[in-house]
């Protein structure tokens, strides 16, 4: 093939693996990111889309050698695998096991067979072989793992059988990991003078508070978005659960007479509707409501067991983005989503003690960054959804769909977050705190030279901020009309001094 579902190859290729599995079983699932073939050419092609291997790589033309080829390597994918489990049924699984009882890769795919289905198979406990890891941690991030004596393999997987998103040990993950972002957090917040981290701590929280709402679009009052800011204080205090999620949602929404709160009762997408018709166009569909406490619950069990032995912000990642995709809510669905980074990351004690790092306000500086993530699997998964219009302009989703919100390849969209942390720490977090200890100095400044009021201070200070550090002639005129000439110009001097020479008033 030189195309395979509407993907071109980078050369001619034979489909290997979970490609070749798709095709012969007809399997409706999102194709996975990147697939694997075997080409003519006697080197590897590792691309984005595709893993070409050389034709000695070419696995025996089987469900067995398929599957091997898979899980060495291309790694997990448990869509493909549940789907590929309810077309085989159980007889070739159970008999490959059967006549390699001692064989990894039999008794890999034999647990996960029974992890996925929910039932066993017709077959004795294996009473040979060491134990082997189900997810193999050199191509994908996995926890310390559960031994399963039944099986003789070690289960590492970094979830449960209602939520185990699953992400790969890309180059890029890989780097951000060993940068230790939270102990380069602490070592920053330990320079800073305890009363002056206190305002960056409070600047910072309102500034995602805020950030959050603008990239839903809204501009709420200043209350309800200082309420929302509290909330994300306190992100890592309480056990996140059912009635946590509804707690939040109440503060998020607010005024209530509008939207119907609590988990919904029916369909739910992203996107618009037709101006003439009223016909939904979905960018995304939610998950059907009949599996929302499912896909909850099994989110709920992970933060609370496998979430607590990975990367904090790989846990963080795969709980936000697999919450969004699900959209169990109404409204508040976005702003709930980015509060699940700050719950992870806070309730692992990655950010320092008061400090939370401005992610929405990172995330809104590369909103189209942001949205490309999210319908990096949005868009895979929307034609595998058969839903009709209802009544009231909604969506109602016609066929099983839960499998497609457990489970999914959360790699983008945990690189996309581990680069806005990255960003927070290393750029906003120094900046905000040298920014107001460069305050303090010229408030200091101006004090010497006036007896000026602290709020008439900080309308100066803003004036010369927004115009780049000189009064603009109406301030002069109006405002600061008292100031004589030259006392004008030292306090311009005063703040080019301070904020000037060092890009600092370059930084917004």
């Amino acid at each position: 093939m030189n195309v395979f579902h509407q993907r071109r190859l980078p050369e001619l290729a034979i489909p290997a693996g979970y490609s070749a599995l798709i095709n012969a079983y007809s399997l409706e699932v999102p194709v996975p990111i990147k697939l694997a073939a075997t080409g003519e050419r006697h080197r590897v092609t590792d691309t984005d889309a595709w893993l070409i291997m050389t034709p000695r790589h070419q696995p025996q033309a089987s469900l067995k050698g398929h599957l091997t080829f898979a899980l060495k390597y291309e790694g997990l994918d448990l869509a493909v695998l549940k789907r590929l489990f309810l077309a085989t049924g159980p007889v070739p699984i159970a008999d490959w096991a059967r006549d390699e009882p001692t064989g990894s890769y039999a008794r890999r795919i034999w647990f996960l067979y029974e992890w996925l289905m929910g039932e066993l198979l017709d077959l004795p406990d294996t009473g040979g072989g060491r134990y082997v890891s189900v997810l193999d941690s050199r191509l994908q991030f996995g926890t310390g793992g559960i031994n399963s004596s039944r099986h003789r393999v070690k289960n590492n997987l970094p979830g449960n059988p209602d939520f185990c998103p699953l992400v790969f040990r890309t180059a890029e993950l890989q780097a951000f990991c060993d940068l230790d972002l939270a102990t380069r957090a602490r070592e920053i917040v330990d320079k800073v003078p305890r009363d002056l981290l206190a305002r960056t701590a409070a600047f910072l929280l309102l500034k995602d508070s805020r950030s959050s709402y603008a990239i839903e679009g809204e501009r709420p009052p200043q209350d309800r978005i200082q309420r929302w800011g509290r909330a994300i204080g306190e992100a890592g205090k309480l056990e996140l659960d059912q009635d946590e999620l509804l707690r939040l949602q109440q503060i998020v929404i607010g005024d209530e007479r509008f939207i119907k709160l609590g988990f919904r009762h029916e369909g739910g997408f992203v996107g618009s509707h037709d101006r003439e018709s009223r016909m939904p166009l979905p960018d995304h569909i939610s998950a059907r409501h009949e599996d929302i406490d499912a896909l909850i619950g099994g989110m709920v069990a992970f933060v609370r067991t496998q979430a607590q032995s990975l990367d904090p912000v790989i846990a963080a990642g795969i709980l936000a983005f697999g919450f969004v995709y699900i959209h169990p809510f109404e409204d508040g669905n976005g702003r709930l989503h980015r509060y699940l980074f700050h719950h992870v990351l806070a309730q692992r004690g990655f950010n320092p003690p008061g400090v939370v790092f401005p992610i929405s306000s990172a995330i809104l500086e590369r909103i189209d960054e942001y949205r490309d993530v999210l319908e990096s699997y949005s868009a895979r998964l929307l034609p595998l959804i058969k839903w009709q219009p209802t009544d009231s302009f909604n969506v109602e989703v016609t066929n099983e769909t839960r499998d497609f919100y457990r489970f999914f390849d959360a790699t983008p969209h945990v690189e996309f977050i581990y680069s806005c942390v990255q960003k927070t720490i290393d750029v906003d977090l120094p900046y905000e705190t040298d920014f107001l200890r460069r305050y303090d100095q010229f408030r200091a400044t101006v004090e010497e030279m006036f007896d000026m009021p602290e709020r008439t201070i900080d309308l100066l200070f803003r004036f010369l901020h927004q115009n780049k550090g000189q009064l603009s002639i109406r301030a002069r005129e109006k405002e600061f009309s008292m100031l004589e000439d030259a006392e004008t110009d030292r306090v311009e001097a005063a703040y080019r001094d301070l904020f000037e020479n060092d890009g600092c008033m370059d930084h917004e």
